[in-house]
């Protein structure tokens, strides 16, 4: 496994490239199970999770083509499916990664039975999948469990039914539930409405799609999406929204540094909770240029001012502020001027970067779902271990703005959804060398 050693200390400058969302590209390639023609996608991004959906995807019985894009850009990618391939998503790959469950909606729409092997992931708090099983079963499938494996069929006729599906969980609505249950509607017959629908942008983001397919859509980014069913969908072109993620990580790379960078495509409209926060704490985003509906992909420039102030802060579901930049956000604050109150109310156990952070110095106490972040003047280099993948980056956050040298170890879990970071902020002025773990055993 590989390790970071990090030495700090050094400002981060200059342009860097937001990549396409990782969180939306995977039920986006789910979403190619649904037709037999080609469906062709730019912008996704070269992680482990995207190919272990790929992979996935081979052996369900598409065929992948790859055709170079432009220079700054990843490969194109062509997906066909095979309506006669298996239907049968395997423990060995599913077991890599959560979102392989987003595969079970196309597979009982499309083929007409579906058969899905509990799935794996990053080990953050209670995830559980009843609600999708909820959701197919509001359309008429029938659901067993067998030897850890989901077996979903469709009803006789072999055609989805449309329905009322009430998606509400104990932590608020399902992003991935909702693409699950968004993607079998298209294909039901008759009227489906979602009610308590994730209002996440990589929802839109996979309903444009899908509209482009040829499906009925309409609502999606609201708490109500409505899905009129057609009997088949077609090919289609599409482009990969960028990482609102990664984005909001780079933004406070910048800002743990007193950096100032000038962040490309940006979605820096999906980001407005994060921005409101930042204001208070005394970091300045300023979108330069705005393309795309709503300015999806504008440049925004970074800079902060030289004392940073506490703020309160609670997660949500969009437009709330994101869980996955909860962990980032704490680094942050870590370094302000007085006492800030962290509250996870989307995964709240969904801390073990507090361990690791305060062995680096970090001021933390810990209740139930709630941090108190005491701010201190430095950070200071430490080993630490990586637990998940946002984790991972409030730690690289950590070690660029510690003072002396930080080394993370299993950084195999930031490669889950980030592409070539360590690189990326190299470029920017980073002190961040990639080695095996165990040199640093030898």
């Amino acid at each position: 496994m590989d390790a970071f050693i990090i030495n700090g200390g050094r400002r981060l400058s200059g342009t860097i490239r937001v990549n396409g969302s990782k969180n939306a590209a995977l039920p986006i390639l789910a979403a190619s199970l649904l037709t037999d023609q080609p469906v062709t996608l730019s912008d996704v991004p070269d992680l482990a999770d995207i190919s272990n959906m790929l992979r996935l995807l081979d052996d369900l019985g598409c065929q992948i083509k790859r055709t170079p894009a432009s220079q700054d850009a990843p490969d194109d990618l062509t997906i066909t499916a095979d309506p006669k391939g298996k239907s049968h998503a395997k423990y060995d790959i599913v077991r890599t990664m959560r979102a392989s469950i987003c595969v079970l909606g196309p597979l009982l729409a499309k083929r007409g039975e579906a058969r899905v092997s509990m799935p794996g992931g990053c080990a953050i708090g209670d995830r559980p999948v009843d609600l999708h099983l909820r959701g197919m079963e509001a359309l008429g499938a029938q659901i067993t469990l067998e030897s850890g494996d989901i077996i979903a069929r469709a009803p006789s006729g072999g055609r989805l039914r449309g329905n009322t599906v009430f998606l509400g969980g104990q932590f608020g609505p399902t992003v991935l539930g909702t693409a699950n249950v968004m993607s079998a509607a298209t294909l039901a017959e008759g009227l489906t409405v979602i009610e308590n629908a994730a209002c996440e942008p990589e929802v839109v983001d996979l309903a444009n799609l899908l509209n482009a397919m040829g499906a009925h859509i309409t609502g999606a980014g609201s708490p109500r999406v409505v899905i009129e069913g057609v009997k088949s969908l077609k090919g289609a072109n599409h482009r990969v929204m960028p990482d609102r993620i990664e984005a909001g990580t780079l933004i406070l790379a910048s800002a743990i540094t007193n950096g100032q960078l000038t962040i490309t495509n940006c979605p820096i409209d999906s980001l407005l909770a994060l921005g409101d926060r930042l204001e208070r704490v005394g970091i300045h985003t300023r979108a330069t240029s705005e393309t795309g509906p709503r300015g999806e992909r504008s440049t925004v420039e970074v800079s902060s001012e030289r004392v940073l102030k506490p703020v309160q802060i609670s997660t949500h579901p969009h437009p709330g502020f994101p869980t996955d930049l909860q962990a980032q956000m704490m680094a942050l604050l870590c370094l302000a001027d007085g006492n800030s109150v962290i509250t996870e109310r989307i995964f709240p156990e969904r801390f073990m970067h507090v361990a690791e952070l305060s062995r680096m110095g970090a001021h933390l106490f810990r209740q139930g779902p709630t941090v108190v972040v005491s701010g201190v003047r430095k950070l200071v280099g430490a080993p630490v271990m990586a637990s998940d993948l946002r984790a991972s980056a409030s730690l690289v956050l950590a070690g660029l703005a510690a003072e002396g040298q930080t080394t993370i170890r299993r950084v195999y879990h930031l490669d889950r959804g980030y592409e070539t970071l360590d690189k990326r902020l190299v470029a920017l002025g980073a002190d961040i060398e990639r080695i095996n773990d165990q040199a640093l055993d030898a």
